[in-house]
C-alpha cells in the first residue's frame, strides 16, 4: 500500500505541473487574442513544429508515468521466500477460518479458528458496528507475512482495503499474496466478491502490533487448554472456546436469510 500512495503522490506532483502549464496558456490565449483585438484571428494550416512537440512531449509524459507503475505492478506479484509468519485464510459461508501454518505437525493440533461478525445487540460498547469479530487475526508489524487464501464452499475474496490487499479465494485453489505492514493498529477487513446471503456480513479484521516478534504466538500459549480449546483475540490467545453467539446467530440467518437480515444489520 505504501508504494501505491509514493507512486501517486509523484504523479501527483507532474499531473499539477500539467494543470498548471495548461492553464497558464489557455489564460494567456483569453489575455492576448481577444476578440476586440484580433477581429480576423490567424489560421495556421500545417505547423510541423507545433505537431512535433505536441507528439513528443505527451509520450515522454506518458512514458515517465509507465515504468514507475509497471515496476509497482510487477513487484506486487514478488513472493517473500523466507516469511516470518504464513497465515491461512479459508473463505465459508458466512465466515473466515485462520491458521497458523507454522505451527502445524502431524502430532499436534494446528492453530486454527474461526471468525465471525459479532451481531448488533452483542456489541460492546467502543466496538465498531458491522466491522467486529469474535475472533482476530494478530500478527506482528514490520515483519514479512504470507497469506494464502482458498475457499471451503463458493468464491469469495479475502480483502484489507487499507493495506491494498486483495486475493480471491477459489475453491481447490490456493493463491497467495505478501505483506509487509509498517503501522500496528487494528486494519478492518471483508469479503469482495458476493458469495451468498449474508456477504456484507463476512468480515476479516486483524490487529498488527509493533512489540511482537516471532515467537510470541509459542510464548501466549503456555499454560492454556490444549490448542483446541484456544482462540485468538486482540491481546494474543486466550484459553476459550472459540464458538461464540454470533456462530448460531449466523447459521441460523443462513437457513431464514429474511426473518434474520434485520437482526444482523
Amino acid at each position: 500500500m505504501q508504494g501505491i500512495i509514493d507512486l501517486h503522490h509523484d504523479i501527483f506532483f507532474f499531473l499539477i505541473l500539467i494543470l498548471v502549464f495548461v492553464l497558464w496558456i489557455l489564460v494567456r490565449a483569453l489575455w492576448h487574442f481577444h476578440y476586440k483585438e484580433n477581429a480576423i484571428p490567424q489560421r495556421i494550416v500545417h505547423g510541423t513544429t507545433i505537431e512535433i512537440l505536441r507528439t513528443i512531449f505527451p509520450s515522454l509524459i506518458s512514458m515517465f508515468i509507465a515504468i514507475p507503475s509497471f515496476a509497482l505492478l510487477y513487484s506486487m506479484d514478488e513472493v517473500v521466500v523466507d516469511p516470518a509468519i504464513t497465515i491461512k485464510a479459508i473463505g465459508h459461508q458466512w465466515y473466515w477460518t485462520y491458521e497458523y501454518s507454522d505451527y502445524n505437525s502431524s502430532d499436534e493440533q494446528s492453530l486454527t479458528f474461526d471468525s465471525y461478525m459479532i451481531p448488533e445487540e452483542d456489541l460492546e460498547l467502543g466496538q465498531s458496528r458491522l466491522l467486529e469479530v469474535d475472533n482476530r487475526v494478530v500478527v506482528p508489524a514490520k515483519t514479512h507475512l504470507r497469506i494464502i487464501v482458498t475457499s471451503a464452499d463458493v468464491p469469495h475474496s479475502w480483502a484489507v482495503p487499507s493495506s491494498g490487499v486483495k486475493c480471491d479465494a477459489v475453491p481447490g485453489r490456493l493463491n497467495q499474496i505478501s505483506i509487509l505492514v509498517q503501522r500496528e493498529g487494528v486494519y478492518y477487513g471483508q469479503c469482495s466478491e458476493i458469495c451468498g446471503t449474508n456477504h456484507a456480513f463476512t468480515r476479516a479484521p486483524g490487529n498488527i502490533g509493533r512489540l511482537l516478534s516471532p515467537l510470541w504466538l509459542s510464548r501466549t500459549t503456555r499454560g492454556c487448554e490444549p490448542p483446541e480449546k484456544q482462540a485468538i483475540t486482540a491481546s494474543g490467545w486466550s484459553c476459550r472456546e472459540p464458538r461464540s453467539k454470533a456462530v448460531d446467530k449466523i447459521e441460523e440467518g443462513a437457513r431464514h436469510p429474511v426473518e434474520q437480515r434485520g437482526r444482523l444489520g
